[in-house]
Order: C-alpha cells, then structure tokens, then sequence
C-alpha cells in the first residue's frame, strides 16, 4: 500500500525528534539562562507590539507603539 507524503514526514520529524534528544545539551550557567530568559522576552514583547500596531487606529497611540518598537530592536541588536 502507497503511503503519502504525511506520513513521511511524520516520520522524518520523529526522526528528528529523537536524534534532537540523543545529543546531551551542554547545561547553561544561571547567567546564560538568565540572558536568554531575558531575549525570549524581548521577542515575545515584539511580537505583541507588532500585533498591536496592526490594529492600532489613533496615530499617537501609533507613535508609541512604533517608539517601543525602535526600543526592543535596540535591545535586541545589543544583545545579538
């Protein structure tokens, strides 16, 4: 019986997944953890902005979402 391309990939992501846990991550310090705790968040807080941008109306409210937005990139490049 012919299998299709879903359950390939199916496959291949289980595949994935499981050589993904084979491989021991090194263990973070409480600092590293910390710095990408603090990005994760960075990210996260763009991307509501930007959510929030698109259903923004008033241009003052406008003008600060785009001002926190030049903000978190600025964040993000020190970080990167």
């Amino acid at each position: 019986m012919a299998r299709g391309w879903e359950s390939k990939s199916v496959e291949e992501q289980q595949a994935e997944a499981k050589s993904q846990k084979a491989a021991p991550k090194a263990p973070l310090t409480s600092e590293q953890a910390a710095a990408q705790r603090h990005k994760q968040g960075l990210i996260l807080s763009r991307q509501r902005i930007l959510q929030q941008l698109e259903k923004a109306q008033n241009p003052h409210h406008r003008e600060m979402l785009n001002s926190a937005l030049a903000d978190l990139d600025a964040q993000l490049a020190r970080l990167a």
